[in-house]
């Protein structure tokens, strides 16, 4: 694949605005929306060229937790990530559709997302993470989880699905195959969700909106 410059690319308006609205439908009748392979084709082609091309030393092992209970655990999950902070045009390409993403579902469901942050995830073969979180009730100002996937002729033997659970009753949950730019969003305090062993490499985005929980001149840092 030939390198890709996303600066130069005009991404319908139209196409963004109608897969908007369909995220936003779904989040207001069932709390989350599936849109497969929904990214545009070009943006998600470059964001594989670069996940692809990162040196291993640009990631770092993933871990659960925030600050002081911040903690390494294999047996609950074993990808590696690397930040996305717009320093590429691939990344700012990718900020930007998620800032026009946060404009829409603010107008159309009044939900005061503040800020986004994301980052890269690398699954290698027998990689995975157990049922979850992205939130507790309470206790976190990350809101709306975005998901993408970023793998080429992902087939569903290869493993890796992310099972998405309705409550913490369900034990089935929805299946989502990794497949090229599909997009998961889902409302991170209502819905546990885990990420089953991947047969070869895989690749994803994570990326939360958050509410702004500044206080009295005291910053809540986006991560």
């Amino acid at each position: 694949m030939g390198a890709i410059h996303l600066s130069n690319l005009d991404f319908s308006h139209d196409d963004s605005q109608s897969l908007f609205a369909k995220i936003a439908s779904d989040l207001l009748e069932q709390g989350y929306s599936i849109q497969l392979q929904a990214l545009p084709q070009h943006m998600s082609e470059a964001l594989y060229e670069q996940v692809t091309k990162l040196h291993e030393q640009e990631f770092i092992r993933a871990g659960v937790g925030r600050k002081d209970e911040f903690q390494q655990n294999q047996f609950i999950r074993r990808d590696e990530i690397c930040w996305i902070d717009g320093s590429t045009a691939t990344g700012r390409c990718w900020l930007d559709w998620t800032a026009q993403l946060q404009n829409y579902l603010n107008r159309r469901l009044f939900l005061g997302l503040f800020s986004f942050e994301s980052h890269y995830a690398h699954y290698a073969r027998g990689d995975f993470y157990k049922r979850h979180f992205d939130a507790f009730h309470g206790q976190s100002n990350r809101v709306l989880t975005v998901v993408t996937y970023l793998n080429q002729n992902w087939q569903k033997e290869d493993g890796g699905q992310m099972v998405l659970y309705r409550n913490q009753d369900d034990l089935i949950g929805t299946q989502i195959l990794p497949t090229m730019g599909t997009i998961a969003v889902f409302l991170s305090e209502e819905f546990p969700h885990e990420v089953l062993p991947a047969m070869r490499d895989r690749y994803s985005i994570a990326g939360w909106y958050r509410l702004n929980n500044s206080l009295q001149g005291r910053i809540d840092p986006p991560r």
